[in-house]
């Protein structure tokens, strides 16, 4: 079986606890127009250009013209002779396969790095839309003895089916207004919110974050819909964190040949993410900084 993954490397907590080896699996479910790894969007993956790299000669079929990308030549093309031919730097195809097996033998080679109580992140994109292999990679380095996280949007109906070899579960939750929701990342909530209700229920080791977008979901309603949920499936075994809107992707989206739609209305200050932060402790909730 195999995983397609478009970035891999070390993180330390930022992924889960300790040092980690952090793999971001390629396609999405939500189209959430904020994405800081847009090139993980598409499950079939996409070409990514630079466009200081780009030369006539990079596209065999006339695709690049004077530091252009023409996409109409790409949709029709099967080999990307662009960037199988050969290695540059004007072009690359986001992801790559890897067998399951393949990725279990490095995970182990990189084991002693794992300190701190580190361990493997599966992340993406959506890492549960490749749910077969996912499931067989977290079983397998499981069974080693090795910690595994998961960073999830929580929407895959056999989420739940993962939690015995996800020692720590991280769950987005972007939004609790089901009709926001939809508007923002293209498909209901329902699914996610039924999702970490059944972790926090079944799982030793939940943390919730929350992706703060201004004129999204930082009203004084939004707030009140997520403490509302927060409180009812707080516990000892959930953490909570909400993390602030940057613009580190916003170059990738105009690699990937797609336009960025955000604008400084997005950015929430630090004043606002601290005082939810304090409702949230006030309310008794557990708040883990990452």
């Amino acid at each position: 079986m195999k995983l397609k993954i478009f970035q891999k490397g070390f993180n330390y907590s930022q992924d889960g606890a300790g040092n980690r080896l952090v793999y971001h699996l390629q396609g999405c479910n939500m189209k959430c127009p904020w994405c800081a790894n847009p090139e993980g969007m598409s499950l079939s993956g996409v070409i990514v250009a630079e466009k200081e790299w780009l030369i006539d000669s990079l596209c065999p079929k006339g695709a690049v013209r004077e530091g252009q990308l023409n996409r109409e030549f790409c949709k029709t093309c099967e080999n990307r002779e662009c960037v199988t031919g050969f290695r540059n730097k004007g072009l690359r195809f986001s992801c790559e396969e890897y067998e399951v097996d393949d990725i279990v033998k490095e995970v182990v080679r990189s084991s002693p790095l794992f300190y701190d109580g580190g361990g493997v992140t599966l992340t993406g994109g959506e890492a549960t839309l490749q749910m077969e292999a996912v499931r067989e990679l977290l079983q397998k380095v499981h069974d080693r003895g090795i910690h595994t996280a998961i960073e999830t949007n929580a929407s895959h109906p056999s989420l739940e089916k993962l939690f015995p070899y996800v020692d720590e579960l991280i769950m987005d939750c972007k939004q609790c207004d089901d009709e926001k929701h939809r508007r923002y990342t293209g498909i209901s909530a329902g699914q996610t919110i039924e999702n970490i209700r059944k972790a926090a229920k079944n799982h030793p080791n939940v943390h919730i974050r929350v992706p703060l977008i201004g004129e999204v979901n930082d009203s004084e309603k939004d707030e009140e819909l997520f403490l509302e949920f927060f409180k009812e499936i707080n516990g000892s075994n959930v953490t909570f964190e909400l993390l602030k809107y940057h613009e580190f992707g916003k170059n990738k989206w105009e690699q990937c040949g797609w336009e960025y739609l955000m604008d400084e209305t997005a950015h929430v200050t630090y004043e606002k993410i601290n005082a939810m932060k304090q409702h949230m402790i006030q309310q008794g909730l557990n708040y883990r900084r990452t």
